[in-house]
């Protein structure tokens, strides 16, 4: 490094930099880089001696900066339009029952028997509208947990942005806690949510009464713990899968191919073996043998029940275990 003669008391200075030539150096050549003048500034850090916010705030930027980045991206998590529409689809899908509802409810005669029958509450249909393999599981809440959950960890392990929420005073249990619950809030949203609104669409738009309402209470609330319990385990499935990867993609397609893949395998086996057992490894059909015993619908299963509480306690045990340990190697500073 050369010294510049010109500078000034005001620290005015000419970067140069020398370099040799040569694959051996033998000839020693010096080559000037001359940067814009200007003035170096000193840099100062002090330590904030200010209060800070208290937990629930901290938490709550958290949360808020993946569940409204749905909504608005300013200053939130970017989903991108092509996620929001799909997004916009499912909850839109999710809705059709309280529109046949609906419109069986305007019109008379057999059209709207036929139409009761097929969308009224019933037990298949509260089953349905939660666990029911064609459409939902096997095309909208899949897809939906993959859109939510694909870069919730992923694009923290990438861009080492864990490093901005430690240098905070954010314990690794309250990051993990939040990530968690904004996944699972989304996910509740559309299938409690929707699920919610159709049984109520039903008994505002047919006029029942409390009779109808005493009957048809306990086979509601059985669907609703299995939403939850689906809500549940997507999401900590989906969010384990986000932790252990660096790419959203690989995150959501893993998640699609893991919760599909294994109900299609076991349905394979079942036809050429006659077994249900290789159920036991499908997180849907779990959910599906729990969920039908909630509703009262007969079961579809030759294994006991007891064997699919057990898998489905240790799905949700081993991925949790797996997003507990990424979270604890997430990086604390970036250099």
């Amino acid at each position: 490094m050369s010294e510049n003669t010109e500078a000034d008391n005001l620290g005015e200075a000419r970067i140069e930099a020398a370099y040799g030539s040569g694959d051996g150096d033998e000839d020693i050549s010096a080559t000037v880089a001359s940067a814009p003048q200007g003035q170096i500034l000193e840099q100062v850090y002090r330590p904030w001696d200010g209060p800070l916010g208290p937990r629930w705030v901290r938490n709550y930027a958290i949360y808020r900066h993946h569940v409204y980045g749905i909504i608005s991206g300013s200053g939130h998590r970017r989903y991108h339009p092509f996620v929001r529409l799909t997004l916009l689809v499912v909850i839109l899908g999710s809705m059709t029952p309280i529109l046949m509802l609906l419109l069986s409810s305007m019109i008379s005669g057999d059209a709207s028997g036929f139409l009761n029958r097929m969308w009224g509450v019933n037990r298949y249909n509260l089953w349905g509208n939660v666990l029911g393999y064609f459409p939902r599981n096997l095309c909208m809440w899949p897809l939906l947990t993959a859109l939510v959950v694909g870069g919730l960890v992923s694009d923290d392990r990438r861009n080492g942005t864990s490093a901005l929420y430690f240098s905070r005073p954010v314990s690794r249990l309250d990051y993990a806690f939040m990530k968690w619950l904004s996944a699972a809030s989304v996910l509740a949203a559309v299938i409690l949510l929707t699920y919610m609104l159709y049984y109520s669409a039903a008994v505002v738009f047919k006029g029942e009464g409390w009779s109808f309402i005493a009957d048809t209470i306990p086979i509601f609330m059985g669907g609703l713990v299995a939403g939850l319990l689906l809500v549940i385990t997507y999401t900590s499935i989906g969010i384990a899968l986000s932790s252990i990867s660096t790419s959203r993609f690989t995150a959501s397609v893993s998640f699609l191919g893991l919760v599909l893949g294994s109900k299609i395998v076991a349905w394979l086996v079942e036809l050429q073996f006659e077994t249900t057992y290789v159920y036991l490894l499908s997180p849907y059909d779990c959910l599906a043998h729990l969920g039908q015993w909630l509703v009262g619908l007969p079961l579809n299963y030759d294994h006991s029940l007891t064997l699919s509480i057990v898998s489905l306690l240790a799905m949700n045990a081993a991925a949790l275990s797996i997003f507990a340990s990424r979270v604890s190697s997430l990086e604390v500073t970036r250099e």
